[in-house]
């Protein structure tokens, strides 16, 4: 069981256990970055952060105090003079642990453990990022003013409207040939319609005249009759 195990042995003494984080934070401070397993790295963190903390006030008491958990004077002169500049807006949390996979041989976990602001591809990707961060002020603007500002639609998208109710237009009213052809039709159909009626009308004073000549003929011949009749007597 796990109950109240705070602190990873790592497999070593008390001794043996101190001296290996101390040639680590040894290393980390020279080199920047190191690579190990991922339960030293672990380990590591909670030794050397408090030390590096300490490189942000130069006085000789915070020396001292590094130089005894490091044990080497070389690494205290780095760590005040060129890791404690770096960090100095840094509020904790100064180092970075990179999971690199698992070791040949024992599958053992491992990472890469670096000082988060000696990284300078990631810093320069974090700056351009931030750059091109923008953050819109709309939302505090109306509830400081309590009253919404109209939007304008952009001027590609007023093109596009207008465009469009152009064409609708277009489609649905007739255009200025076309009323001409729709008017000339309907010319051609009133002068059919009207020759149609002269013709009937030419037609029936025919059929009249046909029965008036015939009306006169019958006639003519009942007066001839009357008249042999008359002769005969």
């Amino acid at each position: 069981m796990r109950h109240g195990k705070t602190i990873n042995h790592l497999g070593r003494m008390a001794a043996h256990r101190d001296a290996l984080l101390q040639n680590l934070a040894v290393s980390l401070i020279m080199n920047k970055r190191i690579n190990t397993t991922v339960a030293k790295a672990k380990a590591l963190r909670r030794y050397v952060e408090p030390i590096i903390t300490r490189s942000k006030d130069d006085s000789m008491h915070n020396r001292r105090t590094a130089f005894s958990y490091l044990q080497d004077k070389h690494a205290v002169k780095e760590l005040f003079a060129t890791v404690g500049d770096k960090v100095a807006n840094r509020p904790g949390g100064y180092t970075r642990i990179i999971r690199t996979g698992f070791r040949l041989g024992d599958a053992a976990e491992m990472c890469m453990i670096e000082l988060v602001d000696f990284n300078e591809f990631m810093l320069a990707e974090s700056q351009s990022k931030k750059a091109k961060t923008r953050r819109s002020r709309s939302g505090k603007k109306s509830a400081d003013s309590g009253s919404s500002t109209p939007v304008s639609a952009p001027s590609s998208v007023v093109a596009g409207a207008g465009a469009m109710a152009t064409e609708t237009l277009a489609t649905t009213e007739p255009t200025p040939a076309e009323e001409v052809t729709e008017h000339s039709h309907s010319e051609e159909v009133t002068e059919h319609s009207h020759s149609e009626e002269v013709t009937d009308h030419s037609h029936s004073e025919e059929v009249t005249d046909h029965s008036h000549s015939d009306d006169a003929s019958s006639a003519d011949s009942g007066s001839g009759d009357s008249a042999a009749d008359s002769s005969a007597d």
